[in-house]
């Protein structure tokens, strides 16, 4: 086999320990030395150092939770880095122990046989863990509101049955009068809305249940982290809002797709960084970020067409787009979507229509092009002949007799 590495190290990254073997070609003998260093930093500048005195010019790694970032961190000013899949780079089942990982990812480095994954430069990772985390607080405040209706429904409140948003303008004032202790449902339906759809009767009715003490004490509790994660996600926004300067202009051309909110826009730009070149093809893109179907044939027969696995941070965030896309009147995306949902079903069509959304992407970043619609007709100008011709076997299907002739 081809070696493509001559020196080179593998590493197999631990919480508090680092194993790293490092594989040096010698003539025509192969020298292979393991070394096991703690995960302190003063630690890890005694691994680059040993590992810059031999010679070596790549190292890599499995991406294994977060404790590859401080390593990574520490030896790319001085190494070519490789971040490998965990999956892709298995070892021979049974011979499972930190030295032989090493071992291994050495041996496969030195061959050229690791795949890279995808690391974005440090602004993009800086933006990254800002976006990711304000989206697990958004996260942590839907299932405190959920938590709030298992209370009132334990309390037989029907205030989820009347009112959509139980944490709304109406349904806030109603929870903060039963936590002041308010019992009388007629009081309480004084403090909804006259928007309501529901009338005053039924909202009466719903609320007349049986709330104790305890009920008051989870509402409360609830209410107030909501409270808290309300202020700490405003304080996400303004943090992001400064580091997103830099790509502002970024911003506000994305922002330019149908579905696509400032928030969707940072998410975007942290998940796939600005270096297209990472990406030979759009189709890459969509393939990482696993927006396209797997391939699973055997016999000649495809077992499966589902998505295959990836982007976990992205791939909601482009499906919730794509929804909102699908409502947009007059554009190319609401036509895809129309078009894909009657042969295929709703949930293949806004998976498409999210396709077609990073792909535009894609092509926005790499070219520093603003968003062009190609027009709700789109389908149509494409295929008027094809269009022509069904509508034309539809009719003689139904017993008459047409004869289709363009208009000159």
């Amino acid at each position: 086999m081809k070696l493509v590495h001559s020196c080179c190290a593998g590493a197999d990254v631990g919480k508090d320990e680092v194993v790293v073997c490092l594989r040096k070609r010698d003539r025509r003998k192969t020298v292979r030395e393991v070394r096991r260093f703690p995960t302190l930093t003063c630690d890890l500048l005694r691994l680059a150092d040993w590992l810059a005195e031999a010679g070596c010019t790549h190292v890599a790694m499995e991406a294994t939770g977060v404790y590859w970032k401080p390593v990574w961190h520490i030896l790319e000013e001085r190494f070519e880095m490789i971040l490998a899949n965990a999956a892709r780079i298995k070892n021979v089942p049974g011979r499972k122990s930190d030295m032989n990982d090493a071992s291994w990812i050495a041996e496969l480095l030195a061959h050229g046989l690791i795949e890279r994954s995808f690391v974005p430069l440090a602004p993009i990772q800086e933006l990254r863990g800002l976006t990711r985390t304000r989206r697990q607080l958004v996260r942590e405040g839907i299932q405190h509101t959920q938590r709030i209706q298992r209370v009132l429904e334990d309390a037989n409140v029907k205030l989820a049955s009347v009112i959509s948003d139980v944490l709304g303008k109406s349904g806030r004032r109603i929870l903060d009068a039963i936590v002041s202790g308010e019992t009388d449902p007629e009081k309480l339906a004084d403090l909804g809305s006259e928007r309501l759809k529901c009338d005053r009767a039924t909202l009466v009715e719903a609320l007349r249940g049986r709330v104790q003490a305890h009920h008051r004490f989870l509402l409360r509790q609830h209410l107030q982290l909501i409270a808290d994660l309300d202020r700490a996600i405003a304080q996400f926004d303004a943090e992001i809002e400064r580091v997103i300067q830099p790509f502002r202009d970024v911003v506000e051309r994305l922002t330019g797709i149908p579905g696509v909110s400032d928030t969707a826009a940072h998410v975007l730009i942290a998940e796939i960084g600005l270096d297209m070149s990472r990406f030979p093809t759009a189709a890459h893109l969509l393939s990482w970020a696993g927006l396209c179907p797997k391939l699973d044939e055997s016999a000649g027969k495809k077992r499966s067409v589902s998505l295959r696995k990836g982007a976990p941070w992205l791939k909601p965030v482009l499906v919730q787009c794509a929804w909102a896309a699908a409502k947009k009147k007059n554009t190319y995306l609401q036509a895809q979507f129309v078009r894909l949902k009657s042969r295929r079903g709703p949930k293949k069509a806004v998976v498409a229509v999210a396709a077609s959304m990073l792909g535009i992407a894609y092509f926005m970043i790499r070219d520093q092009t603003p968003y062009e619609d190609l027009g709700a007709d789109y389908f149509t100008r494409r295929d008027k002949a094809k269009i022509a011709s069904r509508l034309a076997n539809r009719i003689r299907d139904l017993g008459y007799e047409v004869d289709i002739k363009q208009v000159a």
